[in-house]
């Protein structure tokens, strides 16, 4: 296994920046002095990054094993996937009990050592908080589901059938089939978005919203730094359970539940009144923060609405990025509704959900869940990862790197005897699932499981991701790694990159300019994202200027833009 010892410690004996470090850029007053405020944040899906205990599954004592790695990464957080008691049916995302933590994965002393050790290396931690639903083995829906009259009897959503046993209405589940789900017990159905063992809670119920509220409290008196609310736009339904009418051809997906226009399963006003409250509390503790997960084929009015009084969330995960490979027009279409809004967005390219985007923008992935909208295949080849590396970091929001995007990991191929995703069993073999994506992380290229556990792991460590592995990178100065350190490295020294204006000053075709502004301080990042080379555009004057960071190595700015390149620029006003 890779001794983290020498080189990580060394870069990580003191941590990477403090909680005043944007006080030297005089940044530190109002709304832009927040940490997570331009902040680049790496996703470990604990499952898959390091198993420390041998059994097969990674746990809180292997990432405690790997934090000086990530600190060396220069990032300002980690978002950790749940990890709390689970049948795990999904995974960990159907929970069982909301404030402990799984034996597979650790204990709660283990996770306080996780936090304590992260915030000595200037780590700021986020943890995933599942509370749209629960496991079905959850003590809330045992008692719920017992009888009608019961002191929890309301705490999920229940429903009589239609005159004819159906369904009380039309909704569907994002992992296929009706969103209904009989229980003998009551003779009613209960709501379930995703699997039917994962029953939805009440948000119309105070006493469900009080009760997770004092699990949030939990965690904040634990020391956590901010939530991940998965599925934040599903918490409350529409109380009359409305049929969702259709939605528009060009707007479908192809499988039934990207059919459907969900006015009456997702964005009720009471999913926000209840954002609200949890603002409340989050700021009675010191510098803590909400990032939404919010999808659906309009999810960009929601992240708007769900963050521009400063009141709810304080940032929304997009998904506009985890389908096929955009165009430079379409990434225009993402960044320019942000430019004049108070709101806050978060940008990933990659996540435990989505085909790797190494692979998904070269066009050989199959698509995979789509809680974000179409979520189509990958298209035409063209840049490598380094490329989308850069681009994401050049973006105006809150970054999320995914573990092993760092090291441009591709999709792997998990055969079908090795799938554990219910997703991918279900749609296998036109959706494989999720798994390819989760797949363990490779430390070292000759250790068994490439480093992440002595014993065979709950996912087959993929052959294709030995030549990639960490141990492999560090030892080139030129490998993607250490070139995404740089990235994360100038976005934290260059202000402009971190908190400026973003302006889409040119985007045709594959090749698209974003100027970056901060006070006097202003930055270009411009970007051929097609496989052809093509001309500097005519309409970007460069002025005094210096290149600071660009792949390949030698650009010439203003003559031609090689393809799948990248460059990031400052510019200099004469005087």
């Amino acid at each position: 296994m890779l001794n983290v010892g020498t080189h990580w410690q060394a870069m990580t004996a003191t941590p990477q920046r403090s909680r005043t470090d944007l006080a030297a850029h005089g940044l530190n007053s109002g709304r832009l002095s927040s940490w997570w405020q331009g902040g680049v944040i790496y996703q470990v899906y604990l499952r898959s990054f390091q198993d420390r205990n041998g059994d097969g599954i990674g746990d809180l004592g292997g990432l405690l094993s790997r934090l000086p790695y990530i600190a060396s990464l220069g990032v300002d957080g980690i978002w950790i996937c749940p990890f709390f008691p689970s049948p795990m049916r999904d995974f960990g995302y159907d929970v069982s009990d909301f404030t402990d933590v799984d034996p597979q994965f650790g204990s709660l002393d283990d996770f306080d050592l996780v936090v304590h050790r992260a915030h000595e290396l200037g780590l700021r931690v986020i943890i995933d908080q599942v509370w749209s639903h629960t496991a079905a083995d959850h003590p809330w829906f045992a008692e719920s589901r017992s009888n009608r009259t019961n002191p929890k009897a309301d705490w999920c959503v229940w429903a009589d059938p239609r005159p004819d046993g159906s369904p009380p209405n039309n909704w569907l589940s994002w992992m296929g089939g009706p969103a209904w789900q009989w229980e003998p017990r009551r003779r009613q159905y209960y709501l379930h978005n995703f699997l039917s063992a994962m029953p939805d809670l009440n948000f119309h119920n105070a006493d469900v919203q009080a009760a997770i509220l004092q699990v949030a409290r939990f965690w904040l008196e634990r020391g956590v730094d901010g939530f991940r609310l998965d599925t934040a736009n599903l918490y409350a339904h529409d109380p009359l359970l409305r049929d969702n009418g259709a939605l528009p051809a060009e707007l479908r997906g192809d499988s039934p539940v990207l059919m459907q226009d969900h006015a009456y399963t997702m964005n009720q006003p009471e999913s926000l009144a209840f954002l609200r409250r949890l603002r409340a509390l989050m700021d009675t503790h010191e510098d803590r923060m909400t990032v939404g997960e919010i999808g659906g084929s309009n999810a960009l009015t929601t992240m708007q609405a769900y963050t521009g009084d400063a009141d709810a969330l304080h940032t929304a995960y997009s998904f506009a990025f985890l389908g096929g490979r955009p165009d430079a027009a379409a990434v225009a279409d993402q960044l320019r509704p942000w430019s004049a809004h108070a709101g806050w967005p978060s940008w990933a390219f990659s996540n435990h959900d989505a085909p790797r985007v190494a692979t998904r923008w070269s066009g050989h992935a199959q698509q995979a869940f789509a809680f974000g909208g179409q979520g189509q295949a990958g298209s035409t080849p063209c840049a490598d990862p380094l490329t989308w590396m850069a681009l994401l970091l050049a973006l105006r929001g809150t970054v999320f790197i995914y573990q092993g995007e760092e090291l441009g990991l591709p999709q792997s191929e998990v055969p079908f005897e090795a799938i554990r995703d219910p997703y991918g069993l279900a749609n296998w073999p036109l959706i494989p699932g999720r798994d390819g994506c989760r797949t363990p992380m490779p430390w070292a290229r000759g250790a068994q499981h490439a480093g992440f556990s002595e014993c065979a792991p709950w996912l087959p460590a993929d052959p294709a991701h030995a030549a990639l592995a960490v141990e492999e990178q560090e030892r080139d100065p030129q490998s993607m790694l250490h070139r995404t350190r740089e990235l994360v490295r100038l976005r934290r020294e260059h202000p402009p990159l971190r908190l400026g204006t973003s302006d889409v000053v040119f985007a045709q075709g594959d090749v698209l300019v974003i100027k970056r502004v901060l006070g006097s301080h202003s930055m270009l990042a411009a970007f051929n994202l097609g496989p052809s080379p093509m001309p500097w555009p005519r309409e970007v004057s460069l002025g005094s200027h210096r290149v600071i960071w660009s792949t390949p190595l030698l650009i010439k700015p203003g003559q031609v833009l090689p393809a799948g390149c990248a460059i990031y620029l400052t510019l200099h006003t004469d005087t």
